[in-house]
């Protein structure tokens, strides 16, 4: 890092603290991934839509609106229609234009929606796709009063409703129509975000509450890398279904109950004879006790036995056992609490142990509904296409992951009444989710079509690994403690931020603040930018790098615009009251417009549960920055009001996206 930072004077309204509790997730499958991966900010929608164009085909040049002053006035600020003034994804509004546009054009085709996309800026702002599909469904009819895509595009954009929004539009290749927004329009909304908040532009989701299954560590064992990738996305896909004003319940599914904690229980009795007294310290590090106990279970036939008769005694509810399972799941909650502390992440546990009263009731609903069958012993759901079943009761009649992960799903519909139930874990458990999906189809508590709700997904990750190209592990093979990684992260920050002499300028708690925002900031950015399908490769320094798409050059460009700002000497927030915003360099309106896509990006993150979508945005909004700070002076120009304006709004959106990301902000380099 060429750049220190310190977490001095937030903004007036600072991100909500961070809590902190527990779990490891699950998911269903995304809309389909395969351009996915290459996307920046543009919709996975846009990339099936053919975009050549051709300039010789320009056909028409439409005038939608008189050119509006770029300069904006404070009194316009409110002389948008109702429906101008909605807040919300730019892509929206304009797809509510363009639905009216089609309803005259083609009233027999009812069912079709607006294709609006980002287009490339020599041909506009947006572009509305439709001309193309519509000739395909229409060509054949009598009458259907058109010659091909071009006259349909062209009466599409003679039928598109008169709007303050859209300065011109244009014709070009087969149908295509170029929109090009009005600045002074993107102006005002910019201006009006800045008065009335950055979340005003939260996106509008189908949805009122989801459930985001995330986490999910298991109880005696320690965190470790494998489970950062499940609470990182997870954490992130919350943050964003909450900006959206989607109720999230954060659910932290541990893996506390089950023929383990009988080993463990009896191990913890023949160690500690008054095991009742024994603290987290006496007890020690839980994974080695695991392992210990692993190996007495192993080992030791009549230590197998009392551990296996334990689970009966445990699942009884003979209260010494319940009292022994309680005591070693506090402790390792501990631990997970100081991990989740560190990153920031709120969960509520619900972990197995919740679930399993709920059990037999659930099976038996499913067996009067004909579902569930005995195959060799163990009772099973046959699912289609699938070459085995999903084991619902085993042939010892003990139950299984499948027994909670189907009861946990009927919980979460049928009494936490959720809409969307989202599963965060690795590519590994996409088929046993997929199957208790199915399983959930066939009972009827989830549509066929998986574009209805209520519905259920599985977010699948991919590995992360060293630079030997494995599984991450330490030298010794074990697997990498996610304590250790996090606390070497804030380290190395720290590090290079002493050397930098910032121990002398700042206080030791700046010092150690500033550390722990780079360092985590910097662990969580280099997994999230990534699609989530793909394996990485964890590096310190590249993670940890002031150049190139990392969470420190982010940081850096953010404090960067609050260091303009301040030496300006302007009261920031009198002049979002009494101040002007225009756009008149082609810097500014590039700048702003991608602004303006913020709600847009956060919308398709949410929808095709992809958080490297949101990554790009903000990288982009950097790069964007960087040019418009280039190109145009701030402080001591004619201009300086509105620029200090366009800054403070790149700096207000840069901090909701960090905040989405569970990355905190930076202030003062």
């Amino acid at each position: 890092m060429s750049g220190a930072f310190a977490l001095l004077h937030p903004p007036a309204s600072p991100l909500p603290p961070f809590l902190s509790f527990n779990r490891i997730s699950h998911f269903h499958s995304p809309p389909p991934l395969s351009t996915a991966g290459n996307q920046t900010g543009h919709t996975i929608l846009s990339t099936m839509i053919p975009l050549f164009r051709m300039s010789s085909y320009v056909l028409d040049f439409w005038r939608v609106t008189s050119r509006r002053s770029v300069l904006i006035s404070k009194a316009s600020i409110s002389t948008m229609t109702k429906d101008e003034e909605s807040t919300g994804s730019l892509k929206k509004q304009l797809s509510k234009l363009f639905e009216k546009s089609l309803r005259i054009t083609v009233p027999s085709e009812s069912d079709v929606e607006p294709l609006i996309a980002a287009c490339a800026p020599k041909f506009g702002d947006y572009q509305c796709n439709n001309a193309m599909g519509l000739w395909s469904r229409i060509k054949n009819k009598k009458d259907n009063g058109f010659k091909g895509p071009p006259s349909i595009g062209k009466v599409i954009m003679d039928n598109l409703p008169s709007s303050e929004m859209i300065e011109k539009c244009t014709l070009a290749g087969p149908g295509f129509v170029n929109i090009t927004l009005t600045t002074s329009w993107i102006a005002k909304n910019i201006q009006k975000m800045l008065i009335d908040g950055i979340e005003t532009w939260a996106p509008s989701l189908q949805i009122k509450r989801a459930v985001v299954d995330f986490s999910s560590p298991n109880i005696a064992k320690e965190m470790h890398v494998g489970h950062l990738r499940s609470t990182i996305i997870g954490d992130t896909l919350a943050r964003m279904l909450e900006f959206s004003n989607v109720d999230v319940l954060r659910r932290n599914h541990v893996g506390d109950w089950g023929t383990q904690f009988g080993m463990l229980i009896e191990f913890l009795f023949e160690k500690f004879p008054n095991w009742e007294d024994a603290s987290a310290q006496a007890i020690g590090d839980l994974q080695e006790f695991y392992k210990a106990s692993k190996k007495r279970f192993d080992e030791d036939p009549d230590f197998k036995g009392r551990a296996q008769q334990a689970v009966v005694r445990l699942q009884g509810g003979e209260a010494s056992y319940r009292k022994a399972w309680a005591q070693i799941c506090e402790i390792s909650r501990n631990e997970f609490n100081k991990v989740y502390q560190c990153l920031g992440v709120q969960l509520e546990e619900k972990g197995e142990s919740f679930y399993n009263p709920h059990i037999p009731g659930v099976i038996e609903k499913l067996s009067n509904q004909g579902l569930v069958e005995e195959s060799q012993g163990a009772r099973v759901i046959h699912i289609e296409g699938v070459n085995i079943p999903l084991i619902v009761v085993k042939s010892d009649g003990g139950y299984n992951y499948a027994s909670t992960d189907m009861t946990a799903l009927w919980y979460r519909l049928n009494e936490e009444k959720a809409e969307w139930i989202i599963y965060v874990t690795d590519v590994g458990q996409q088929q046993h989710f997929e199957m208790v999906f199915s399983a959930a189809k066939r009972a009827g508590w989830l549509p066929a079509n998986d574009n209805m709700y209520p519905k259920a997904s599985h977010v699948g990750f991919g590995l992360v690994l060293g630079e030997d190209g494995k599984r991450f592990r330490t030298r010794n093979t074990e697997v990498v403690r996610l304590v250790d990684l996090l606390d070497e992260a804030k380290n190395r920050s720290k590090s290079a931020l002493i050397e930098r002499g910032k121990a002398a300028e700042w206080t030791e708690q700046e010092l150690e603040h500033t550390a722990e925002a780079v360092g985590y900031g910097a662990v969580k950015y280099a997994d999230l930018k990534n699609n989530r399908l793909t394996n990485y490769t964890f590096n310190f320094d590249q993670m940890l790098n002031d150049k190139g798409n990392t969470a420190v050059y982010l940081l850096y460009a953010h404090a960067r615009i609050c260091s303009i700002i301040r030496k300006s000497g302007k009261d920031i927030d009198e002049l979002k009251k009494t101040g002007v915003l225009s756009l008149n360099h082609a810097d500014e309106r590039a700048l702003a417009l991608h602004l303006l896509q913020f709600s847009e990006v956060v919308e398709e993150a949410c929808t095709n549960l992809l958080p490297n979508v949101l990554c790009e945005y903000l990288y982009n909004l950097s790069e964007n920055f960087t040019k418009f700070y280039s190109n145009c002076q701030v402080v001591g120009s004619a201009e300086e009001t509105s620029r200090l304006l366009l800054c403070e709004a790149t700096a207000v959106v840069m901090r909701k996206c960090f905040h989405l990301l569970g990355i905190t902000p930076v202030y003062k380099i």
